[in-house]
C-alpha cells in the first residue's frame, strides 16, 4: 500500500444519468502528513479546469465528487489530482443514446487468490468497447481487508473502467461473508451466517458500500436499513438501456431458525425426499417491500428508455447440480434467489411486467435460463456470468439422470437443456451453460465474463460468454459452446394471450408507453414502450381491462372496461395525443 506519491490517486470510477455525474476516486493509503483531500478537473477546449475538491474519508481512503447539470452530449476527458504530483486521468463518456446497439459487459467473481493483471481480459474488453460495465458482486474475496482487495481490483480492471461508466454492487465476500442474508442489517452471530445479518461492524459494511456503490446514481430510497447500515438500490439509464439495480442480499431473510434443516447446514438441502414447499413459509423475504416499491415505479416511468433491464448480485433460481467438487451433488442451495420460492416469483413477476432481462453472477456457473412462474417459459430470460477468476469453488450443471429435459434447444451442443424443475421446484428452462471441465487448470475451469448486446431498433437482446482466455477476434466460435443467445425482448414475457384488446392507433405519436390493469383483481399486467404508431394489447384471462397511455408514463389517455375478444373482432381506437 506504500506507493510512490505521485501514484496515489489508484483509481476512478463514475456513472452519469439524468444530469447527475458522481465520482468515486480510490486513493491509496495517505501518510499522517499529507493533505487529505483530492480535486476534480476537466478539460475543455484543450484546458484543464478544478470543478470540485472533496476530503479523502478514512477508513477507505475514497473521495467523493457529485456534480448537476452535467452535459452528457459530449466526451469530456477528467482527472482527479491529489497534492502536487499524482494523478489519474480517464474519459466521462457522453450518453450513447444515438447508438442502435448499447453493449454490456456483465462479470462477477474476482478471486483474489489469483493477484496480477488480468491482461487477456481487459484486451478483449477493449476490442469489445462496452458502453457499461456491470461487476456483479465479489470484486473482491479479501474478507476482512476490504482496501487492499478494492484497489487491487481496481489496478486490474482500470484501464477499462477510467473511461466508461461501471456498476459495481458488493457480494457477500466483499464485506467478509461466505455467503450472506442480510435481512434487514441485523447483527449476524453464527458461523456461516445463515441466522441472517452481518457479520462486521456496521462502519466496515458501510465503508465497502461506500467505495462501491457512492458513484451510482443516487439511492431512490435512502434511509438505512438496521443499525445504520446504508442503502443504494437505485436506476441507471445509459444509452435509452434502463437499468434497475437492485440488493438482493441485504433484505434477504436467513434461513437458520425459520425452516426446518434438512442437509448438513441450514442453507444446504440434500435430502431428496423433502418437499419444498415447507420452506416457502409465509413472511419470508427477498427483495424487501422497499425494492419492490421501487420496481413498481421504476416500471411505470419510461423517460429516456427503449428498454429495461434488471441487474443484481445472483440468480432467481438453484441453476446448479454439483457444488464445491465434481462429485458433491447438492439439491438446494438457500443462498441463490430460488429461494424463497414465492418472494422469487413476485421479483420475477414485477420484471416481467417491463420485459426486462435479468443480468447477474455470483454462481461461478455461466448460464441462460428462462424462468418459469406458473408455467415453464411464462417469465423472463436471464443470464448469469461466469466468474472472471474462480479459485476456490465449482459448480456444474449436470441432471442426475443425465438426459435433456422437454423442450431442448434444437441443435445445441449441449446436451443437457430444455425443461427443468430446480432443487426448490422453480421452472426453469437451461439455454445454455459453461461446465469447468478441470476446476485445478485455470484454463478448464471455465472463467469468463459475459457481453449483452441490447438492440432497441429490433427490440432484441443478445447474450455472449466469453472464456477468460478466448480471443475476441476468432469472433463467435471462441465462445462458450451455446452462446451467442438471441432473445426478442418480448419474449421475456411468455404468458399466453387468451383475448386481446382492440388495436390502439397512435395519433401524433409514436413509440408510447402501455400499461394494461386487470379491473378484476388490479393487477398491472405490463407497462411497455411499444413501438411504431400501434399495438393491440393481449391479455392473459377473459374479463374487462383498462389501458392507459402516454408519452413516458401512463398518464395522458384512459381507457375503462375493455373487454378481451378474439384478435380479429376488435375495432381499433385512435389515441389521440396534442
Amino acid at each position: 500500500m506504500d506507493v510512490p506519491r505521485n501514484e496515489v490517486v489508484a483509481f476512478a470510477l463514475y456513472t452519469h444519468d439524468r444530469g447527475v455525474l458522481k465520482l468515486t476516486a480510490q486513493l491509496y493509503p495517505l501518510k499522517p502528513d499529507e493533505v487529505r483531500e483530492a480535486r476534480l478537473e476537466f478539460q475543455r477546449d484543450g484546458k484543464w479546469t478544478e470543478a470540485a475538491k472533496s476530503p479523502v474519508l478514512f477508513p477507505g481512503w475514497s473521495a467523493h465528487f457529485r456534480l448537476e447539470n452535467w452535459d452528457d452530449t459530449e466526451d469530456v476527458p477528467y482527472r482527479v489530482r491529489h497534492a502536487d504530483e499524482a494523478l489519474f486521468e480517464g474519459l466521462i463518456r457522453r450518453d450513447p443514446r444515438d447508438k442502435p446497439v448499447i453493449v454490456v459487459a456483465n462479470m462477477s467473481c474476482n478471486s483474489s487468490r489469483t493477484t496480477g493483471l488480468r491482461p487477456e481480459i481487459i484486451d478483449n474488453l477493449k476490442m469489445q468497447d462496452p458502453d457499461l460495465l456491470f461487476f456483479a458482486g465479489d470484486q473482491t474475496y479479501r474478507h476482512t481487508e476490504h482496501t487492499a482487495g478494492w484497489i487491487e481490483f481496481g489496478l486490474q480492471f482500470r484501464e477499462v473502467i477510467r473511461d466508461r461508466p461501471t456498476i459495481t454492487i458488493p457480494d457477500d465476500h466483499d464485506v467478509g461473508h461466505p455467503n450472506l442474508w442480510g435481512e434487514n442489517g441485523k447483527r449476524s452471530k453464527i458461523s456461516g451466517n445463515a441466522d441472517g445479518g452481518y457479520f462486521y461492524p456496521v462502519e466496515y459494511v458501510n465503508l465497502v458500500q461506500r467505495a462501491q456503490t457512492w458513484h451510482l446514481p443516487d439511492p431512490v430510497d435512502p434511509a438505512p436499513v438496521e443499525r445504520g447500515i446504508t442503502v443504494y438500490f437505485t436506476r441507471l439509464r445509459v444509452g435509452g438501456i434502463d437499468f434497475a439495480i437492485l440488493e438482493d442480499r441485504k433484505f434477504k431473510t436467513g434461513p437458520a431458525g425459520k425452516i426446518p434443516q434438512m442437509g448438513p447446514r441450514p442453507d444446504h438441502i440434500n435430502d431428496p425426499k423433502y418437499d419444498p414447499k415447507t420452506i416457502d413459509l409465509p413472511g419470508l423475504e427477498l427483495l424487501g417491500e422497499r425494492q419492490h416499491k421501487f420496481l413498481q415505479n421504476w416500471s411505470e416511468d419510461w423517460t429516456g428508455a427503449a428498454v429495461k433491464a434488471v441487474l443484481s448480485q445472483t440468480a432467481f433460481c438453484g441453476a446448479v447440480h454439483m457444488h464445491g467438487k465434481r462429485s458433491d451433488r447438492l439439491l438446494a442451495d438457500l443462498d441463490c434467489n430460488g429461494w424463497p420460492q414465492t418472494a422469487r416469483n413476485k421479483a420475477l413477476a414485477e420484471i416481467r411486467r417491463v420485459q426486462a432481462v435479468h443480468l447477474c453472477g455470483d454462481q461461478h456457473l455461466a448460464v441462460v435460463v428462462k424462468h418459469g412462474i406458473n408455467e415453464f417459459g411464462d417469465g423472463p430470460y436471464a443470464f448469469t456470468s461466469p466468474a472472471l477468476v474462480n479459485t476456490i469453488y465449482g459448480r456444474w450443471w449436470h441432471p442426475l439422470d443425465e438426459q435433456p429435459g422437454p423442450n431442448p434447444v434444437a441443435n445445441s451442443p449441449l446436451p443437457w437443456t430444455g425443461d427443468f424443475q430446480d432443487g426448490l421446484g422453480n421452472k426453469i428452462s437451461m439455454l445454455a451453460y459453461a461446465n469447468p471441465q478441470n476446476i485445478a487448470d485455470e484454463r478448464q475451469r471455465s472463467d469468463g465474463y459475459g457481453i449483452v448486446r441490447f438492440d432497441k431498433q429490433k427490440r432484441q437482446v443478445t447474450f455472449e460468454c466469453w472464456p477468460r482466455f478466448a480471443d475476441a477476434k476468432e469472433g463467435d466460435q471462441a465462445q462458450f459452446a451455446g452462446w451467442p443467445i438471441t432473445i426478442a425482448a418480448a419474449d421475456n414475457d411468455g404468458r399466453k394471450p387468451v383475448a386481446w384488446l382492440p388495436k390502439l392507433v397512435f395519433e401524433k405519436m409514436q413509440d408510447p408507453v402501455v400499461q394494461v390493469i386487470e379491473d378484476k383483481t388490479g393487477e398491472v399486467l405490463y407497462t411497455l414502450r411499444v413501438p411504431g404508431e400501434s399495438y393491440q394489447p393481449p391479455v392473459f384471462a377473459a374479463g374487462e381491462y383498462t389501458v392507459k397511455v402516454g408519452r413516458d408514463r401512463p398518464s395522458q389517455f384512459l381507457l375503462k372496461g375493455i373487454k378481451g375478444e378474439p384478435r380479429d373482432a376488435t375495432k381499433p381506437i385512435s389515441v389521440k395525443f396534442g
